[in-house]
């Protein structure tokens, strides 16, 4: 079962229907945990939402219990929150991308995409991460091809993933073949 924690969200329902194409999916609001169902998890989706990642303490928490036992995937806010509790400074970008296509390029610290394979996908935020940026585990594995942005995160250790951009949008190619290449991983 996958669990998707709702950061209240307007695309949150989309992401359910996507992760549903390959697993029973449950959803509940973050403030609203279903403590049971979420033990019984394969997969814990963070997904995206509204401010910042400090404002959803109860997030932290449940990836700091969670990382490494079970798989963890985040999308814009819930990648943010990610990087946020692996000590990566997340600020306010100079440009805004709500609702904007960008191509990502694949790095070559990516172990499930090909590197230098380029991707269209759907941007949503205003926040970003703050570099330099140094984990021994947690990877930047892909980067806006313009900006150089960082874009995407492998953790293969911990088996951790997460995504600035929306694969459940329309303005993103392939999201569910990167959805599906993450769960299989």
């Amino acid at each position: 079962m996958i669990y998707i924690i709702d950061h209240q969200d307007s695309f949150t329902w989309n992401v359910v229907h996507q992760f549903s194409k390959f697993d029973k999916v449950y959803c509940s609001n973050f403030f609203d945990i279903d403590k049971k169902k979420l033990d019984q998890s394969n997969v814990i989706v963070l997904s995206p939402g509204p401010g910042a990642p400090k404002d959803y303490p109860t997030t932290s928490k449940i990836y700091k219990k969670y990382k490494g036992k079970k798989k963890i995937i985040g999308i814009c806010l819930g990648y943010q929150q990610i990087l946020f509790n692996e000590k990566g400074k997340i600020v306010q970008q100079k440009n805004i991308f709500h609702g904007y296509q960008s191509k990502v390029r694949v790095t070559k610290e990516s172990k499930l995409f090909k590197k230098n394979k380029i991707f269209k996908v759907g941007r949503y935020h205003s926040l970003k991460l703050y570099e330099p940026y140094k984990s021994n585990n947690l990877k930047i594995t892909m980067r806006c091809s313009k900006t150089y942005i960082p874009m995407a995160i492998e953790d293969q250790k911990n088996n951790v993933y997460g995504f600035q951009f929306h694969p459940e949008s329309f303005l993103t190619e392939n999201g569910n073949i990167i959805i599906k290449k993450i769960l299989s991983a």
